[in-house]
């Protein structure tokens, strides 16, 4: 990757990552990003267009020539072909289009409209860049346990130096979405349930697509999405209502959008989901009273696909004319796949229900974003054949994708030290129905990368071994079907192994948009395999391949080993097997709480204690339920490493002054025979307020590397702005009291706790 160009605060960031990240969350990567002043050549090229050309710049289509994974994502039939999109893209009809085939494409669409069009004014070409381009990344929240947002970044940076090389200005993340009912398929693409972690990933994000220069040929603009609260769908159910207190949306939604924002991004993309009765494509005070006015943000928004003409299913709008008419002059300045901004925007003009100088703001943010990507200057800067084929899936890019996929491993169980595994003298079955096969690899949401290109786990872990005779392969069960003769065929290997190890949980279908679940357990016909392995008595290594949280039962609960692996791209396996063989150790954390049963969501670890908080599960009359109490099996933060950690001595004073600060430290010790890499949190609870408070939020984290026997004081530094709450008057507040603190390795651990008091 010899023309990225990088900073020296980045390299900066890089070095000191796991010193720095979240000791002072906010203040590492959350800050505005001045914007340029709107150049006068592009007022002076709105004043040369027509209605319809105006409308044009404000419609963004899915590309008719797309290749592999786009075609299924943007069926050639939903569009017209290609050459009658050449020729709309020509006449002035489409800024841009998105899941196209790379940079042949992109240099004949741009050629065709810089040589033959009226205005000469450059395409953007946009895309699902997601988890990586052709090099992929684990699902971002898999990456998100990984605890470490500078990862973040470099993923992202290598996500824009490759779709960039291939022609891709725009991606359509990061999805920011806060995420507290697991049964919601697009909890995959987000960080997770915590504000704090969702906040400095967003931030990481945006930062890593866009680099330190938008008009570089490796930088992408971000787009922050699904703008707002899409993640608070009713029972998880995507699309569905949102109806949360501005409260809620204020302090849980709407921080990482903002960190987004602050972070540099020049797009947003509305929300499918209506909040309190007003489809967000349709919502003035998102788009504009807050998004706008309230926060100053400059960007452009886009519509999500068909959103704008959903309004009509919603009920929210009578027909396609309305449906443009409500979401332009509600904020979302740009059309996706609809084409209703096209169709329509200019007979309302003419008909007086838009103004024209609403007409031409929306366009001049489109054209003074495009002008800041540098394709007024240079329209090709992005598009090179040669770049193209020299950025894909290059040796440091394919180590980094391992390198990402062994941080988001996070070990749940260790009991009795089973791992890591020797590489020798003991006979493995490998079991289940992700054991091989080039397939569930890459994950949800992958449009350009190639499950073929990807390492099975059978291929990790044989890499390995010493003797290769040593593992059996053996796939017991489908994902969601039995296998005719697989149990009695995995359980003869299971009886023939020393270990096992058993490969299950969700395929990439079953996580993403549109894949809601119920129930959020193992599928029933793995369910079985795993208690007919587990009657074996075989020792078993369960290796959950999963996009969400998920309850954990029988057997698979059982187990004395699980390392939830997500879908971790293009080196699963290799990434998997350095874990299991230790070759580096478990230092990830759960990012969403894995609950007891799927009946307990929506859950968050930071929820209310209520009036009849429950003590235990047979005090009556308490909050619970008949069989789990109101918290988690492996909460929020879970996850071990091969060490023994151990935390002691917390130190904090007694008093925090108003417009002071105040340090909290605790001792945190490795008492085993292994090196660890610790994710030491800091936690709060305001015991008294105005408004209830959570029994506990995460306020900052640190990873903390540990030599056996090490020891190492953890130091945080709280202000008064870290304690502040959205208030009765839903503005942020802080009130003099008193604080319980903790220094903990998970949500529910009780690590090293303490107290203190704000003093006016």
């Amino acid at each position: 990757m010899s023309d990225i160009t990088i900073s020296r605060r980045a390299a900066l960031l890089g070095a000191g990552t796991i010193a720095a990240w979240a000791a002072s969350p906010a203040r590492a990567l959350l800050r505005t990003v001045d914007t340029a002043a709107v150049p006068a050549s592009v007022d002076a090229l709105i004043a040369k267009m027509t209605l319809e050309e105006k409308a044009g710049q404000l419609t963004l289509n899915a590309s008719a020539w797309g290749g592999g994974v786009a075609t299924t994502l943007n069926p050639a039939g939903n569009g017209p072909n290609f050459d009658a999109q050449l020729a709309d893209a020509v006449a002035g009809k489409l800024t841009g289009v998105f899941n196209g085939n790379g940079a042949v494409m992109a240099q004949r669409m741009q050629t065709a409209v810089m040589k033959g069009s009226r205005l000469k004014i450059p395409l953007i070409f946009a895309a699902d860049v997601i988890h990586g381009h052709r090099t992929i990344f684990p699902v971002p929240v898999g990456e998100a346990a990984s605890f470490e947002p500078e990862l973040a970044r470099r993923t992202a940076r290598v996500a824009a130096f490759e779709a960039a090389g291939s022609g891709i200005d725009w991606t359509f993340f990061p999805m920011v979405d806060i995420a507290r009912d697991q049964r919601w398929g697009r909890t995959m693409e987000g960080a997770g349930e915590d504000v704090r972690v969702g906040e400095l990933f967003a931030a990481a994000r945006v930062k890593g697509f866009q680099g330190d220069d938008l008009t570089a040929n490796d930088a992408m603009m971000a787009c922050v999405k699904h703008f707002a609260a899409y993640g608070a769908a009713e029972a998880g159910l995507d699309y569905n209502t949102v109806d949360v207190s501005e409260r809620t949306l204020r302090e849980v939604y709407l921080p990482p959008y903002k960190a987004g924002f602050d972070a540099g991004a020049l797009s947003a993309m509305a929300s499918f989901n209506e909040i309190s009765g007003v489809p967000s494509h349709g919502n003035p005070w998102l788009m504009k009273t807050l998004l706008r006015d309230e926060w100053g943000f400059k960007g452009f928004v886009v519509g999500d696909y068909t959103g704008d003409e959903e309004m009509i299913a919603h009920g929210f709008a009578k027909d396609g004319r309305d449906a443009a008419r409500i979401a332009f002059m509600a904020g979302v300045d740009m059309a996706m796949q609809s084409n209703l901004y096209f169709l329509h925007l200019p007979g309302l003009v003419r008909d007086g229900q838009v103004p024209v100088a609403t007409l031409d703001e929306s366009v001049r943010r489109v054209l003074a974003v495009k002008h800041t990507l540098g394709l007024f200057d240079d329209p090709f800067r992005r598009i090179d054949l040669k770049r193209e084929k020299a950025r894909s899936r290059t040796k440091s890019s394919i180590a980094l994708s391992r390198e990402a996929g062994r941080k988001s491993i996070v070990m749940l169980k260790n009991n009795g030290d089973l791992l890591p595994l020797p590489k020798s003298g003991k006979k493995i079955a490998l079991i289940g129905p992700f054991a091989t096969g080039q397939r569930d690899l890459n994950g949800p949401w992958v449009v350009y990368g190639d499950n073929a290109q990807a390492i099975d786990l059978a291929t990790g872990i044989g890499a390995v071994l010493r003797d290769k005779s040593a593992m059996t392969v053996t796939a017991g069960s489908g994902v969601e079907e039995p296998l005719a003769g697989g149990i009695e065929a995995a359980v003869a290997a299971a009886n023939a192994a020393d270990i096992v190890l058993l490969a299950i949980g969700e395929s990439e279908g079953m996580s993403g948009e549109a894949q809601s679940r119920t129930e959020i357990t193992v599928p029933a016909p793995q369910q079985a395999l795993a208690e007919a392995i587990a009657a074996t008595g075989k020792p078993v290594v369960v290796i959950l391949k999963n996009g969400r949280g998920m309850a954990l039962a029988g057997a698979v609960r059982n187990a004395p080993a699980i390392l939830v692996t997500w879908f971790l791209g293009s080196e699963s396996g290799n990434a998997t097997a350095d874990i299991l063989f230790g070759a580096h150790g478990p230092e990830a954390r759960l990012p969403v709480s894995f609950p007891y049963e799927s009946g307990q969501e929506p859950y968050h670890y930071d929820h209310k204690a209520t009036g009849r908080p429950a003590p235990n599960i047979k005090e009556p009359y308490k909050a619970k339920y008949r069989t789990a109490l109101n918290e988690a099996l492996f909460p929020f933060g879970h996850g071990l490493t091969y060490g023994k950690i151990g935390y002691s001595a917390l130190n904090v004073a007694p008093q925090m002054a108003w417009n002071g600060t105040i340090e909290v430290s605790a001792t945190v010790t490795n008492s085993g025979t292994r090196a660890a890499i610790e994710v030491a949190q800091l936690y709060i609870h305001d015991r008294v307020g105005s408004v209830t408070r959570p029994v506990r939020e995460l306020k900052a984290f640190k990873k903390v590397s540990l030599a056996p026997g090490a020891s190492e004081t953890v130091r945080f530094t709280l202000r008064r702005t870290d304690l502040e709450f959205i208030g009765l008057e839903l503005k942020p507040t802080v009130e003099p009291g008193a604080f319980d603190v903790w220094i903990a390795p998970s949500a529910q651990a009780e690590g090293a706790k303490g107290t203190f008091e704000l003093v006016a």
